[in-house]
């Protein structure tokens, strides 16, 4: 069973080192191989390609969907952000990981709410209906009340969210966007959005 494991552990590590060999990151970290050792290198370069595929993940999913240690994680990951592969932003209690000069502050902050469920929700589901009210969205997202509430108020704070008249998102195109180019790292409702897309991008001729 350990060495099924460990395989699956290498299959994994191969697949996203793959991503990152060929992501467009500063730097390289295929140099590392002479001073650490090719598994090292394969380690970091899955790192850079989960990193890539993933933008916005946080240090605990990040290590889970790639079966690594803690250690093995803070280690390769202080190397990335050192050598300036891979950026850092703390977001409430997590610390969220991006490639390095591939996004700004905005997109960075939407990832870091496009990565929590309830939130992410919550913005699928006014991309689909802007006039979506809090009993609609709760039955869509499948949580209560006061968790849309609690949820649209961060949204709010973060100024995604309008809530002066319902609930309405600030920066659609931007949300969408994010969402459509990585909907496979996120779940199932965001691939759908996806294949929605062009029906879901509304011409306003006043914006040009």
């Amino acid at each position: 069973m350990t060495g099924g494991v460990d395989e699956r552990k290498r299959e994994t590590l191969r697949r996203f080192a793959a991503v990152g060999a060929a992501a467009p990151f500063v730097g390289t970290a295929a140099g590392d191989e002479d001073r650490s050792g090719r598994d090292d290198n394969e380690t970091r370069e899955a790192i850079r390609g989960y990193v890539a595929m993933t933008p916005g993940a946080h240090f605990s999913k990040l290590r889970d969907d790639l079966s690594l240690g803690t250690g093995e994680t803070q280690h390769h990951l202080r190397r990335l952000v050192d050598d300036g592969e891979v950026e850092s932003v703390k977001d409430a209690d997590y610390r969220r990981y991006f490639a390095a000069d591939r996004f700004d502050r905005p997109d960075k902050r939407a990832l870091g709410y496009l990565r929590r469920r309830t939130p992410r929700g919550i913005i699928i589901t006014l991309l689909r209906d802007p006039d979506a009210t809090g009993a609609t969205l709760a039955d869509t997202v499948g949580v209560s009340r006061p968790a849309i509430s609690a949820a649209a108020g961060e949204l709010a704070d973060s100024g995604l969210l309008d809530r002066s008249d319902g609930y309405t998102l600030t920066e659609p195109e931007r949300l969408l966007t994010l969402l459509v180019r990585y909907a496979e790292s996120f779940d199932g409702d965001a691939v759908a959005l996806a294949d929605e897309a062009a029906s879901l991008v509304r011409y306003d001729p006043d914006r040009f």
